[in-house]
């Protein structure tokens, strides 16, 4: 299939500026290199950057170009992957990270319903596309005009995965100063018992020696406890 150059107006008006300027390529870089795991809310705020590309790279595999019809595929399947990924995160939730997450994708005014028809319909094109039908182009029209669509859909997913990460970052915290002030609790009781003890083995005198070093030893535990206890109600605060 001959290449045909792509007019600067794509045959199609208002493209240009639907379009960001992606290179084309069959490999996908996000700040992750692939295989290696990437937080729910990365995978959500791809799907914006990979929406951009599935149009552009359909848009040349619709002027004859096999390479880019190849990496729309790709684009394509790892889309519809991470799509899945999202959408099976509420299974993994509590009730409330659940519903969140189901209401911004399955309620009335919902996005899912978008993002599958974008989906369904780069597919669509890029069947045309390889057999050089005459529909393509109307195909084609119909995918760029539901690009600003597709993109304010991702927009608002993201949105509520960053919700999501924040509502469970605050609990996370929340918990963690619960811990960490049980543990001032604990050290601040060790320290009384220590104290006793040691006035004990004072008391004690010789027959008390034994009892001082264990007296003494309880003293410099209860003090690493204190300090690494500070430092987690510092790591906490700044993280706030």
């Amino acid at each position: 299939m001959a290449a045909h150059p792509l007019p600067s107006h794509s045959g199609i008006p208002g493209l240009a500026s639907r379009l960001t300027k992606t290179p084309a390529s069959t490999t996908h870089k996000s700040g992750t290199r692939q295989g290696e795991e990437m937080s729910i809310v990365n995978i959500a705020a791809r799907q914006r950057m990979l929406s951009q590309r599935m149009v552009l790279q359909t848009v040349l595999a619709t002027r004859g170009s096999a390479l880019h019809l190849q990496a729309a595929r790709a684009s394509l399947a790892l889309f519809n992957a991470s799509q899945a990924r999202l959408l099976d995160t509420p299974r993994h939730l509590d009730e409330t990270g659940a519903r969140l997450i189901r209401r911004a994708y399955e309620a009335p005014t919902g996005v899912g319903a978008t993002i599958d028809a974008f989906a369904r319909q780069v597919g669509a094109t890029l069947d045309l596309a390889e057999r050089q039908s005459p529909r393509t182009e109307a195909a084609l029209a119909l995918l760029v005009d539901g690009t600003d669509a597709v993109l304010d859909a991702l927009n608002l997913a993201t949105t509520a995965f960053d919700q999501l990460a924040r509502t469970q970052s605050d609990a996370m915290m929340k918990e963690l100063a619960g811990i960490v002030a049980s543990i001032q609790t604990v050290a601040r009781e060790a320290k009384v018992v220590s104290f006793n003890a040691q006035v004990m083995a004072a008391r004690a005198g010789a027959h008390g020696r034994e009892f001082a070093v264990v007296a003494n030893v309880l003293s410099g535990i209860t003090n690493e406890i204190d300090g690494l206890s500070l430092q987690a109600v510092a790591l906490a605060g700044r993280h706030r």
